[in-house]
């Protein structure tokens, strides 16, 4: 990247931060109850990684 970022490019790369990160465990706990265990990671509104898929900003 260049020495100046674009608002719009910051706010679009936050935005995809945002939609990575795990579900809280609380989310978790309402959807399967207490008895089941899943991985939080399961419940992400996007699953991509920055090494596989790139968002083109």
């Amino acid at each position: 990247m260049s020495r100046f970022t674009h608002p719009a490019t910051k706010n679009k790369l936050i935005k995809a931060g945002r939609q990575t990160r795990w579900a809280p465990f609380w989310i978790i706990q309402k959807i399967y109850f207490r008895g089941r265990r899943v991985h939080p990671g399961k419940h992400t509104v996007v699953k991509r990684s920055w090494r596989r898929t790139k968002i083109k900003v």
